[in-house]
């Protein structure tokens, strides 16, 4: 029960954070939080954690729902190119990460050196993680962007931002989490534990995204002074594709 509690708190700091990142920064803080969710994440997803009724589920996924939230955000706001030139500072933040951090793990350790075996605890595992994390952002990110324009065809009225928002990522994020599953989990647990990391994580996933509409919408509320030029300008170069 503490871990559901505790759950709770840190899916609404999350968000808190995320509405602060943009509220100060604008949409550079988008960026940023693109770049930095993206590693933090991939962290997060090595720790597994028990929910009531005996659940097995991955950390990471708060953070996973963000960067969603983050490329719908833009897409919303400043149109589909900036959204997908987010997803690709996202992939770029992880390559660096983990190839830099793979070469730390190179250097031998002095004698008193107590940071070593910490580190290759977490990112030991990284580069498994990175590559099932890198293909299942990669398909899924630009596969959110292109569903979430698609959709606003349909439904493009500012109070449908939730069916635009929602429809996108739910889908795109049952990609993300099988992609992500097989790749980073298939032959280290047996099959019912990983049948359940898969369902338990979409389950949560789907919930969050749920869960975070209402932050979306207060996110779009910001205004800020080059908002409405760009804005214009991204839907002006999407219709002239």
């Amino acid at each position: 029960m503490f871990n559901l509690i505790w759950g709770i708190l840190f899916v609404l700091v999350n968000f808190a954070f995320f509405l602060l990142c943009y509220r100060l920064f604008g949409k550079k803080g988008m960026y940023a939080w693109i770049g930095v969710a993206t590693v933090i994440a991939n962290i997060q997803v090595a720790k597994t954690i028990a929910m009531p009724f005996d659940i097995v589920m991955t950390l990471g996924n708060t953070m996973y729902v963000t960067l969603y939230m983050t490329s719908d955000l833009l897409n919303e706001k400043y149109g589909r190119a900036e959204a997908q030139k987010a997803v690709w500072f996202g992939f770029f933040t992880l390559i660096m990460t983990t190839v830099i951090m793979q070469m730390v793990l190179v250097f031998k350790p002095a004698a008193d050196d107590m940071a070593q075996p910490s580190l290759e605890t977490i990112f030991g595992l990284l580069p498994r993680l990175a590559l099932g994390s890198l293909s299942a952002y990669f398909v899924s990110q630009l596969l959110d962007v292109r569903l979430y324009t698609w959709i606003r065809k349909f439904f493009g009225t500012p109070g449908q931002l939730w069916i635009r928002s929602n429809g996108s990522t739910m889908f795109s994020s049952f990609v993300d989490t099988l992609i992500f599953c097989t790749i980073a989990f298939a032959g280290l647990y047996n099959w019912e534990v990983w049948f359940e990391i898969l369902f338990t994580t979409y389950l949560v996933k789907f919930l969050l995204t749920a869960a975070g509409t209402p932050v979306l919408y207060i996110a779009r509320s910001f205004r800020f002074p080059e908002d409405e030029p760009e804005r214009g300008n991204s839907r002006n170069r999407e219709r002239s594709l």
